[in-house]
């Protein structure tokens, strides 16, 4: 260990009397002074006008343009400058001669040349960590670990890095030839994981091997052991690499006999790396504050309750839009889009099914006329050259499975416990399901899902139409990321005038009858409701008095026509709504959200007689007046401003009550429009979130999953902009001018000497 020590002093020494160490060293700190400050100074204009400032360690160190994502980028061009000269400058002048044919062993040598390195690279870490504590007098709460996280990713990336230069400097004794030849393994490393990955067991390999954004994890505050021995091993492969290089110097070795010796020890590399690698035998170190890295508390208590094997496997159809997410090639991408699950669920399997049928890709269609489906598939396949084991036919995947409901769309389907369910894809910019969709498909599986059912057979709203009426955006919209189907809930219709209403229904839903419900369905509903189950009444003026014979059993009535207020910008039947002061939590939680939630054309609710029933107002009128008035008004009249007008008319009410052992929840609103398509999908309003809150309500809070986090507490900036200015003066100018003059006084000194 003393001679490595020594080597590594010698070797130091050497890099410090050359002009090389320190050039690179002023670089490297006014470019990452210069990235840090820029950003700094930023946030602190966008604080001083009032911007909001939210999680500013990852947005300042990590993220697209953070710190160390940006540092990362270069520190490639910083090693071969330093390694290049580390062996080949021994070749190059003849003294590795003596080195070989010292008592001094090789491995000595490596050693001791690699930790001088390694050492030096402590100086880049040293120059982020002292930016990282200027953050820290900068930034309320700087997430401390957080940025640790990121500085050990970035020096197991460099030291790897400099393992490789190392090696390329004892295959030649042309310095400039070890930085280029430095800079092509690493380029190759980088696109390595872009390799084969159609190919079975080469892609996990070449995929493995890939250095490309081996560091990111670690940048975003995750430490996981397959990254860390990732750089362990790459690092070791090449240390020992130039051992056994430097070793054909000195000992005489048959040429089958070395290539034996490199076989070995690069498949043991690969195996071990392999075997690291796999999701049962890695650990997992989440360094943020608010554990963003890991799953939220509802998610990891679904997860504890999956006792056994769980099996995903993917339906693609070549015919679909998001095929490409899920190709041969983009396995092991999709793969680590679950590794938050499979950290927990090591036994999770996942399978991959390739088909072709007709699908809503109308773009492909387009763009290849008078092709049917067999021959686009066909075309697919060689234009991409994929190497598929089996493409299923139509005919063959719907023996299988069933996806017309699905659109054909690329899906999945998760099964445990021999229960399945679907996991979908999306029409949105993120596609694959998050958090939020996963843990909701998986928790299914472990519970009874809430099942919502709408009665049809008087013209109700649908769930299965477009329109800006219908409710398809909000409850059955396969596509649509927030669509109850997606978060958990079951959904289904029942003609309520010919069938029962189904045993397992969590919450019936009717929706705007247009015509007299008969004595069977009325029978059938209020035996529903003398049952204690839950129930969502939805009308419009023009029509609820089809459901006289429902609020009559509820104590309830509405008012005959449409509510109508003053409006400078809306019509008299927009009415923006207000929630009731006297919400109990205890009764229904709600998000009051400031975004406005408008019901158009509404009915009034009224307290008819006492039902039995706790009624608890949810929202309402302003305190402005509201008159009664036919629909479709264009202003309000002196006339109808004579009559007796409403203020603060509820206008969506929750009712509750203890029946047969357990809490039964009714909603009843004055407008049926606000859960349509239209309103779900209007910009700037608190809809989504009131519908949300109401099923999560329904469900006992079980559905959808929450996975809100705690707020993040380094949201200030508690420093100045003369502060920054001065700051960045400092090292961006004097920081940089003092490293210089230590260079020229070492360098001076060394050359009197």
């Amino acid at each position: 260990m003393k001679t490595i020590y020594r080597i590594a002093k010698t070797e130091l020494n050497t890099m410090f009397y050359s002009p090389v160490a320190w050039v690179v060293l002023v670089i490297f700190s006014i470019q990452s002074s210069w990235k840090f400050f820029d950003t700094l100074e930023r946030f602190e204009k966008g604080q001083k006008i009032g911007q909001h400032m939210d999680n500013l360690s990852q947005i300042l160190f990590s993220g697209f343009s953070g710190l160390f994502t940006e540092m990362q980028n270069y520190l490639y061009l910083y090693v071969p400058l330093l390694t290049m000269g580390l062996i080949s400058r021994e070749i190059n002048s003849g003294s590795i001669k003596l080195l070989l044919s010292s008592p001094i062993k090789i491995k000595d040598i490596v050693l001791g040349k690699f930790l001088a390195i390694a050492s030096y690279c402590l100086l880049f870490i040293a120059i982020l960590g002292i930016l990282a504590g200027v953050a820290y007098f900068s930034i309320d709460n700087l997430d401390i670990k957080f940025v640790l996280s990121g500085l050990i990713g970035l020096y197991l990336l460099v030291c790897t890095y400099a393992a490789i230069g190392l090696f390329m400097s004892c295959l030649t004794s042309y310095q400039v030839v070890a930085a280029i030849s430095t800079l092509v393994v690493l380029a190759g490393l980088n696109f390595i994981g872009k390799l084969w990955q159609g190919v079975e067991y080469v892609k996990d390999i070449t995929y493995f091997l890939s250095i490309s954004g081996r560091a990111n994890e670690m940048i975003e505050g995750l430490i996981v052991s397959k990254d860390v021995f990732y750089f362990v091993l790459v690092s070791s492969l090449f240390i020992v690499l130039s051992i056994y290089k430097l070793q054909t110097g000195r000992d005489a070795q048959t040429t089958s006999t070395r290539v034996l010796k490199y076989t070995v020890l690069v498949i043991v590399v690969l195996s071990l790396g392999y075997i690291t690698s796999r999701a049962p035998l890695s650990v997992y170190f989440d360094m943020t504050k608010t554990k963003s890295r890991t799953l939220t508390k509802n998610s990891l208590d679904v997860v504890d309750k999956i006792d056994g094997p769980i099996k995903i496997t993917t339906y693609v159809n070549l015919l679909d839009i998001n095929y490409y997410m899920v190709m041969p090639y983009s396995q092991n991408q999709d793969i680590s889009s679950f590794e938050k699950y499979s950290r927990f669920l090591p036994q999770m399997e996942m399978e991959y099914v390739y088909y072709y049928d007709t699908s809503n890709n109308a773009a492909l269609y387009a763009q290849n006329p008078g092709l049917n489906d067999k021959q686009l598939a066909q075309k697919m396949v060689e234009t991409q050259n994929l190497k598929l084991k089996k493409l299923y036919s139509p005919a063959e995947i719907s023996k299988i499975i069933d996806l017309k409901p699905e659109q054909n769309r690329v899906v999945r389907t998760v099964e445990y416990n021999g229960k399945k369910t679907f996991l979908r894809m999306f029409d949105d910019m993120f596609k694959i399901p998050m958090e939020k969709e996963i843990s909701a498909a998986l928790k299914r599986l472990v519970v009874s899902p809430p099942k919502i059912v709408f009665v049809t057979g008087n013209m109700e709203r649908s769930v299965d139409k477009n329109g800006d009426k219908n409710y398809k955006t909000g409850f059955n919209e396969v596509s649509f990321r927030y669509s109850l189907i997606n978060q958990g809930f079951d959904v289904s219709s029942v003609d309520i005038n010919a069938q029962n209403i189904p045993d397992q229904t969590t919450i019936l839903i009717i929706a705007d009858p247009k015509t007299q419900l008969s004595q069977g369905a009325i029978d059938r509903i209020n035996k529903y409701i003398d049952q204690g189950k839950n129930l969502m009444l939805l009308a419009e003026p023009e029509t609820n008095s089809t459901l006289t014979a429902v609020t009559d059993k509820l104590g309830l009535s509405f008012t005959r026509q449409s509510l109508v207020q003053e409006s400078g910008d809306n019509s008299p039947d927009y009415l923006v709504t207000e929630f009731a002061q006297s919400i109990d939590s205890a009764v229904i939680k709600l998000n009051k959200t400031k975004n406005p939630i408008p019901f158009l054309g509404s009915s009034g609710i009224k307290t008819a007689k006492n039902a039995g029933f706790t009624v608890t107002p949810l929202l309402k009128t302003n305190k402005q007046p509201a008159w009664e008035s036919p629909t479709g008004i264009n202003t309000i009249s002196a006339d109808l401003k004579k009559q007796s007008s409403f203020s603060e008319m509820p206008l969506a009410v929750a009712l509750t009550r203890n029946i047969n052992g357990k809490s039964q929840k009714i909603i009843v609103s004055g407008d049926a429009d606000f859960m349509g398509n239209a309103e779900l999908s209007r910009g700037g309003s608190g809809t989504f979130q009131f519908v949300t809150d109401i099923f999560t309500w329904f469900s006992n809070y079980q559905f959808p999953i929450d996975t809100t986090r705690p707020e993040n507490t380094d949201n200030h900036i508690a420093v100045n902009a003369n502060q920054v200015f001065i700051s960045k003066l400092l090292f961006i100018g004097l920081f940089p001018i003092l490293i210089i003059l230590g260079g020229a006084f070492i360098l001076i000194r060394r050359n009197r000497r």
